[in-house]
């Protein structure tokens, strides 16, 4: 039984095997986007800005 996924990038279904050299994405077309995504810092984890310590409470 193979496995499907959806490509992160378009949400095509992808099967989850070696013969495919972009998985999780469909192509290389959808690999490259999310890779600029990734140079463009789209992607980001929310943080609250750290705490001064001089800071009085």
């Amino acid at each position: 039984m193979t496995t499907v996924v959806e490509c992160p990038t378009c949400s095509a279904k992808v099967a989850w095997k070696p013969e495919n050299k972009f998985r999780p994405f469909c192509s290389e077309r959808c690999k490259k986007i999310d890779l600029g995504a990734w140079a463009e810092e789209k992607y980001a984890i929310p943080a609250a800005p750290p705490k001064d310590p001089n800071d009085e409470e």
